[in-house]
């Protein structure tokens, strides 16, 4: 063990792990014991206190402690692969990991293909929660799935970047009204206004109905200039992505959309700095693998009893 001049404490996880034990099991042993490791000197002793400091040991399980106080899940080898590969390519996997990456053949094919820099956000803001809202279409898509559908309608909410969507066969402005009623308005109450295209389905005499009964306005980005809409662009480029590497089966990409947004509502966007699912309910979603490698959230849920917990959640 060393001390290093940046705030930090990494170990490589193709290392491979000496004397079958983790890369932890010195502090893991000086904290449940007061034990040093054999034929360590007063400096190596100095330096493995001095680490000790930014764990913290509950029950069985070591946790680091980081810079704002969140504690990370200390994992071996075996466990630190099995943790990057359920969180990268599982069944709500987000396949943004970059040690994994490099070995996904499905993350080399639809990766994005940098040749420039790329150029700066200009974020376009929101004054609070579900006031502006984008909406867009993806596709057609081909091949259509079985059930003929080959259309998404995609909406985001401009302030979390929340992403509701759902497939068509077809989209005509009845089936977009309806979306408009039942799942933004109906759910998340009036929004200030809306943004699209100037695609005929999302600009009609119906959605302009809607747009005039629960005074929204509607504004469309120019057709010189579609980027006006590029939280729209954004995320449909990302669905399509996401949706490209989880489909196994082309004809059954529909039955793919919930875990696709799934994965895009608990990944971090780099404009808000957190997780559309954080913003909205509060906390960060509980993964699968936190089932199965229990995270520090989940076991110190366990502990409580239902007034505890229910208290813990308004908290």
């Amino acid at each position: 063990m060393s001390i290093y001049e940046a705030p930090t404490h990494c170990y490589n996880i193709e290392e491979e792990e000496k004397d079958d034990h983790p890369w932890y099991h010195d502090i893991l042993r000086y904290m449940k014991n007061r034990e040093y490791p054999d034929q360590a000197i007063e400096n190596d002793k100095r330096t493995l206190r001095r680490l000790a400091n930014d764990y913290v040991l509950d029950r069985e399980i070591l946790y680091k402690r980081r810079k704002d106080q969140v504690l990370l899940r200390c994992a071996g080898v075996v466990k630190a692969k099995k943790i990057l590969e359920e969180v990268h390519e599982g069944v709500c996997g987000t396949r943004a990991n970059g040690f994994i990456m490099a070995r996904c053949h499905k993350c080399q094919i639809y990766g994005d293909k940098l040749h420039v820099p790329p150029s700066p956000l200009h974020v376009m803001t929101s004054p609070w929660p579900f006031s502006v809202w984008g909406m867009g279409v993806i596709g057609s898509i081909s091949p259509k799935a079985f059930n003929g559908h080959r259309f998404i309608f995609v909406v985001i909410d401009y302030f979390t970047k929340w992403v509701e969507a759902t497939f068509y066969a077809n989209v005509t402005k009845s089936t977009i009204s309806k979306f408009l009623k039942k799942e933004i308005i109906c759910r998340y109450g009036m929004p200030e206004r809306i943004i699209s295209d100037n695609a005929l389905n999302l600009n009609n005499s119906m959605i302009a109905e809607v747009c005039s009964q629960f005074k929204i306005k509607h504004h469309n980005s120019p057709p010189y200039c579609p980027k006006m809409n590029g939280a729209v662009e954004a995320v449909n480029k990302n669905i399509k992505k996401i949706m490209g590497k989880i489909t196994e089966t082309y004809k059954y990409w529909h039955e793919k959309l919930p875990f696709t947004l799934y994965v895009y509502r608990t990944s971090v966007k780099t404009t808000i700095e957190a997780t559309p699912f954080s913003l909205i309910f509060g906390m960060e979603a509980i993964l699968p693998i936190e089932v199965e490698i229990p995270s520090f959230q989940v076991l110190s849920e366990l502990k409580l009893d239902e007034a505890e917990w229910t208290q813990s959640r308004y908290d």
